[in-house]
């Protein structure tokens, strides 16, 4: 996806302007916020004195509760005050199509063009009303004078297709809608790279190999000879089975004399997805080398399960680390510790002299005991650590946290407890160790514990959204409080509206809602943007339970095929009761 332009403001922006506009209208009277109260941290005021700012700042009063529809309904209010003001009114419109509360964002829309001439933002916000409506047809005809920089406010085609693929990712819950929208508009992506190969890579996202395929095999007539291209092309191929013709363009671009390195790491990338690691190494180990190159052959290698192969990186790495640097030391003994050569690892990681990657080789000393099975000796290592005053209290906590990864694959759970509740003797209140401590809890079962930590870590960061989304999600997926879960989440969803793994949650807990068909639209939309088996798992239930059983049967497949240990997807098969088709036999794959 492009990067969003610098005009397409983000919710957390206006909700830092509107708060610090607010505040400091505040700071001059207080006054000015009439007589209303907050009784609860995070609550709106209950009433707001009269002007644009005190409505604002109830506004985010409700977006930092997660209250989204309150947060459009106090932003339109704000922005119905100040007369003339077109930033407020962009805003008020912004909030309000992330709270997908369309009558609101209709509202907003119509006062931001009655204030302001049209510009791609506003355009791309009528496309994305549109979308959310489903109204087909006014989104055709927005996406396309996005596509052709017509109307005012388009100054060229280079302006407006960014924001058309922006509107149209955010309606990709609709792969149907999305699909038809793409087919309708493909004549009119302007005829430029950067517009071809993004609009490729979105038609493959949301599954339309038709469409990709036409889409690459018009940008081949301009430009036959670019290698973004034909690694698109080849990408494209192999998501449709055609993995025999994606391998005939990706050989003939490695026969290529010379690869730049941004095509030869695409290049691995692609015989990776084929399974083909040792074409992967091979790509990689042409050219010069540097770290990168290095730990990505080994680690290709040893997919490909060719220990010989990581040995021969292993001793290469080596010759050309004649008076190696501690990086280059620290790297030894991390691909040392790849190919099991513990002993060797050891001895390159005690080599490493000073500075910071002295204290990463410290840390990796610990697993390297412990695979060599010197327990006792692994777990005095890393408590000299801890107890080390010269260390940077980021080590040390770094040590408690990789102590207690250590006896959770142990299975020593009392182990794993005592050692973080010791990092958070030494580090009252650090959030990556209540954050581990709240995850330990909850693959227990033991919520109350893994929410009283998570509501630790907000208490001390109310805007920390791992924690914020983790809560929520939780309370969604392992009680039945879901509206405080959906204020929880929508939360964090304001602050990271484009977070796949946020979406996912914020779709989950409007299903455990029974809000069934919203929550679908929200979970396919993330699965566009993170191939997940917990998100496939979730997409499928839904579609179960609305009675699309096929469609559902196809993401549980596709779910078992990214994670076939998935707990969520066990769960979904065990709720639902589906049956999955056996796996392919792999010596006939």
């Amino acid at each position: 996806m492009p990067p969003m332009p610098e005009a397409v403001f983000t919710i957390r922006r206006f909700a830092a302007v509107a708060l610090g506009a607010a505040l400091s209208l505040l700071s001059i009277d207080a006054s000015a916020a009439g007589e209303g109260r907050t009784t609860k941290a995070g609550a709106a005021p209950e009433s707001v004195g009269p002007g644009p700012l005190p409505a604002a700042l109830a506004g985010e009063y409700a977006l930092q509760a997660g209250k989204l529809d309150d947060a459009a309904r106090w932003y339109l209010d704000a922005a119905r005050a100040a007369e003339g003001d077109a930033v407020l009114a962009e805003r008020a419109t912004r909030i309000a199509l992330l709270a997908r509360n369309q009558a609101f964002a209709d509202q907003a829309l119509a006062l931001w063009r009655q204030r302001a001439g049209r510009s791609l933002g506003m355009r791309n916000a009528e496309a994305t009303l549109a979308l959310q409506r489903k109204d087909e047809t006014a989104a055709r005809r927005e996406l396309r004078n996005l596509l052709l920089g017509r109307g005012e406010g388009l100054k060229s085609e280079k302006d407006g297709w960014r924001y058309a693929l922006l509107a149209m990712d955010a309606g990709s819950g609709d792969p149907a809608l999305i699909g038809r929208l793409l087919a309708a508009l493909v004549d009119d992506i302007p005829q430029e790279l950067p517009a071809w190969l993004a609009f490729g890579e979105f038609a493959q996202q949301v599954q339309r190999q038709d469409i990709a395929a036409k889409i690459i095999g018009r940008v081949l007539q301009y430009y036959p000879n670019e290698p973004g291209v034909s690694l698109l092309h080849a990408n494209q191929l192999r998501r449709s089975g055609k993995e025999a013709q994606a391998r005939k363009i990706l050989d003939r671009m490695s026969a290529a004399a010379i690869l730049l390195p941004d095509v030869a790491y695409g290049l691995a990338r692609e015989y990776g997805a084929m399974g083909d690691y040792a074409a992967a190494a091979a790509v990689l180990a042409r050219g010069p080398q540097n770290d990168n190159t290095y730990i990505l052959r080994a680690s290709y290698l040893a997919q490909a399960d060719d220990k010989a192969g990581v040995a021969a990186v292993y001793e290469e790495l080596k010759r050309e680390s004649a008076s190696p640097n501690p990086a280059r030391r620290l790297l030894l003994g991390q691909v040392a510790e790849f190919i099991e050569r513990q002993d060797d690892a050891l001895d390159w990681y005690a080599s490493v002299p000073g500075g910071p990657q002295r204290w990463q080789a410290r840390l990796r000393t610990a697993p390297v005991l412990h695979k060599l099975g010197r327990v006792d000796e692994a777990h005095a290592h890393i408590r000299a650590i801890q107890a080390d005053a010269t260390a940077s209290d980021e080590t040390r906590r770094d040590a408690y946290l990789l102590q207690a990864d250590l006896y959770k694959n142990d299975n020593r759970p009392d182990d794993e407890l005592a050692t973080l509740d010791r990092g958070l003797a030494a580090f009252p209140d650090e959030s990556q160790l209540l954050y581990a401590r709240a995850l330990m809890w909850e693959r227990r079962d033991d919520i109350p514990r893994a929410e009283a930590d998570l509501r630790r870590i907000l208490a001390l960061d109310a805007d920390d959204v791992n924690a914020l989304n983790a809560l929520g999600y939780t309370l969604a997926d392992r009680t039945d409080r879901y509206q405080e879960a959906l204020e929880l989440i929508a939360r964090a969803y304001a602050a990271e509206p484009d977070n796949a793994a946020i979406i996912d949650s914020y779709g989950w807990v409007l299903y455990r809602l029974g809000r069934t068909e919203e929550a679908l639209v929200e979970l396919l939309r993330a699965f566009t943007k993170q191939k997940d088996a917990e998100i496939a798992a979730h997409v499928a239930e839904v579609l179960w339970v609305l009675g699309r059983k096929d469609e559902a049967v196809n993401y549980f497949v596709e779910a078992r095929r990214i994670d076939p240990e998935s707990r969520s997807l066990k769960r979904a098969l065990d709720k639902t009761g589906a049956v999955l088709p056996p796996l392919p036999d792999k010596a006939g794959a």
